[in-house]
């Protein structure tokens, strides 16, 4: 992917793409441009006169990038200078005129755990278990549908990994600001035009393993990487962290199977689940509810095998009493119930109170 494509290369855009408020822009043919803005799609006026102003500026891009963009190579993949993503469709594959989404990197710094808390976003007790997670060096996944926050909680958490530690991160890395000095970061690329060049996510796990990290963490897992994400915490990286699209924590653990079947045909389904159920130790969901508001929906402990299936069991989960002023109400309440691995966060965060566990 190409990493320094100046604004002006969407030079109709650059009105839209400078307002901090806007996080996604959409196009679906030259007549109909929306964004998201405050948590809701509203239309705005699109800045193309005709569809052939259009296509020539997502031809400019692609040719700056190296890439094409023709009806025999109708899709594009790549990122923007300032770590925006941009896809686009092009006819004959998008039947009304060129579909494309660009999603946003915000320029502003990303919000801490205390700000999420005052936003109702977050519970404390819930803070105060993540961070408790993260020092005890814990496998963690962090789930949610497009668009739900999952980045920003992701840099939340990896924040509070001590920044002694070396990091390698993998995957859409532009979009995680890291603070800690030790980090490599490391993304991977396209085949070029000649079909030359590809360097997989699968790639670059394998590569990380050889770096001697103390964390491996990958944004925006999508296949066979699972597997290879599963080999390093099995050879000794522990506190791994890494984001998956999902519509809910058992959704999550459906699709974490299937990228790990395609990664390795040959392993069978119960070996995978039991590979998954000692690996990984919880699952953060967060979700955008129809209000707009993103919330922390549940955190979840996988607690290991109950027969042939995972065994998992609510930490933490969101409560939605109603609405009032466009804005979800509600409140995050701990279950009762304890994590398997109690001991190790007590051991390693030895004035964690198990008060945060009881319900409100």
């Amino acid at each position: 992917m190409s990493s320094h494509n100046p604004p002006a290369l969407l030079p109709s855009l650059e009105e839209i793409l400078s307002d901090p408020d806007i996080l996604e822009i959409m196009i679906d043919g030259y007549t109909s441009v929306y964004v998201e803005k405050q948590g809701r799609l509203q239309d705005v006026p699109s800045p193309y006169h005709s569809h052939e102003q259009l296509v020539d500026e997502l031809v400019a891009l692609a040719e700056y990038a190296g890439r094409s963009l023709t009806p025999e190579s109708p899709l594009l993949d790549l990122r923007l200078a300032d770590g925006s993503r941009v896809h686009v469709v092009m006819p004959p594959i998008a039947v009304g005129g060129p579909a494309v989404n660009i999603r946003k990197f915000p320029n502003k710094s990303f919000m801490t755990f205390e700000e999420l808390v005052q936003v109702g976003a977050l519970d404390e007790n819930a803070v105060t278990f993540l961070k408790a997670c993260v020092r005890s060096e814990l496998n963690i996944v962090i789930a949610g549908g497009t668009g739900s926050g999952k980045t920003t909680l992701m840099n939340v958490i990896c924040g509070q990994i001590p920044r002694t530690e070396r990091i390698i991160a993998v995957g859409a890395v532009a979009e995680l600001k890291l603070t800690q000095p030790r980090k490599v970061t490391l993304e991977g690329r396209e085949a070029n035009l000649e079909g030359k060049g590809e360097v997989t996510v699968r790639d670059l796990i394998r590569s990380a393993m050889k770096m001697r990290p103390d964390r491996i963490l990958v944004n925006d897992v999508l296949g066979g990487e699972v597997i290879d994400i599963l080999n390093a915490i099995n050879s000794g990286i522990t506190g791994t962290i890494f984001s998956v699209h999902a519509n809910g924590v058992r959704d999550a653990l459906s699709r974490l199977e299937i990228m790990a079947t395609a990664g390795n045909p040959s392993l069978p389904l119960l070996t995978i689940r039991e590979q998954l159920a000692s690996a990984l130790h919880l699952i953060v969901y967060i979700e955008r509810l129809l209000t707009g508001d993103r919330h922390l929906m549940k955190v979840s402990s996988i607690q290991g095998m109950q027969g042939d299936s995972l065994l998992v069991e609510d930490i933490f989960e969101f409560h939605q009493t109603g609405v009032a002023n466009g804005r979800t109400q509600g409140y995050t309440n701990p279950t009762g119930r304890l994590p398997r691995f109690l001991n190790r966060l007590r051991d390693l965060n030895p004035d964690l109170s198990l008060d945060i566990f009881k319900p409100r």
